[in-house]
């Protein structure tokens, strides 16, 4: 009775082949098929193809329903009204089942997909959303071709995990390497351009941690994923008493914060001067604090830390 019910639903919403009587061509069959996959310019097999997995999903969800008599209205109704609310209906079937294989592949991909990710796993989740989205919104393309493209992703993610842990030669080329980016000799510019960031990304990234003075550091690195570790030097709460700005970053004075410390540049180019230094543009980075206290260090050496005799803190 359920399969006869929803063989008469599928032939009233396609034609009405069976209500009139009439025996149903190809092309009348191929016109109703397209207007149900919002494309003219799919092959007709692959659309009839596409119907075919969708209907057998919808007679299984009216076999379920149809079990419960409040619920087999609903299923006629929504599933089986009008060729409009046909669409409708195989959408809603064809997002679920590519819901539950998305999910299905998520879990088996491990608790760090979901979490931090490496570059390839960026990659191949990107990849994924991208083909789970096209079978869900076009009735025309098959739905099992979008489960073979998401299975065969999983099975290439399979792959390369395989080779990542199995050979230590292939991982720095995969997942990449931790870069430290700030030692015991300070700021190393050329790990920072290595990632395409500069002292200001890592002087907010120190803030994120808790960390304010560039001094208070021992060492900082960026993972491989891009997640940010810094190791503090011990007592380094006492070591920052007042919040640090920028006065010079890569050879360059920031004008505002000058104007903040009521000096000018001139007042700096000395300080400069008096340190080694001829003028900012070999400077890396160089940050006051409220107190007075600067942290300079020039291109390719070491930092030094400078106490500026100031008459009262600024802030």
């Amino acid at each position: 009775m359920v399969f006869a019910t929803a063989l008469f639903a599928v032939h009233r919403d396609t034609g009405g082949a069976f209500r009139s009587g009439r025996a149903p061509t190809p092309q009348k069959d191929e016109e109703d098929f397209r207007s149900l996959s919002f494309t003219d310019n799919v092959p007709f097999g692959d659309t009839l193809r596409a119907k075919g997995y969708s209907y057998f999903c919808v007679f299984i969800i009216h076999l379920f329903f149809s079990k419960r008599k409040r619920l087999r209205k609903l299923s006629r109704i929504f599933f089986f009204r009008q060729a409009q609310n046909t669409r409708m209906g195989l959408i809603f079937i064809r997002t679920t089942i590519i819901f539950i294989t998305l999910l299905a592949i998520m879990r088996m991909m491990g608790k760090r997909q979901i979490g931090e990710m490496q570059p390839y796993e960026l990659v191949i989740t990107l990849i994924i959303s991208e083909l789970a989205c096209i079978p869900m919104a076009d009735n025309s393309i098959p739905l099992l071709y979008g489960i073979i493209a998401i299975l065969t992703v999983f099975v290439l993610h399979q792959i390369v995990c395989v080779i990542d842990l199995k050979f230590t030669a292939a991982k720095p080329i995969i997942s990449g390497t931790p870069s430290i980016v700030l030692n015991k000799n300070g700021v190393d510019d050329s790990q920072l351009k290595k990632n395409n960031l500069n002292v200001s990304d890592l002087i907010e990234s120190l803030r994120v941690e808790g960390i304010f003075s560039l001094d208070a550091v021992e060492y900082a690195l960026y993972e491989a994923e891009g997640a940010f570790s810094a190791l503090p030097k011990k007592g380094f709460e006492s070591m920052q008493t007042s919040l640090p700005i920028i006065l010079v970053n890569e050879g360059k004075f920031d004008v505002k914060n000058v104007e903040k410390t009521e000096r000018n540049t001139d007042y700096y180019l000395d300080v400069l001067r008096r340190n080694g230094c001829k003028d900012e543009k070999k400077v890396l980075i160089m940050t006051v604090d409220g107190n007075g206290k600067v942290y300079l260090q020039k291109k390719g050496q070491r930092y030094k830390v400078i106490h500026l005799h100031w008459e009262k803190p600024l802030w």
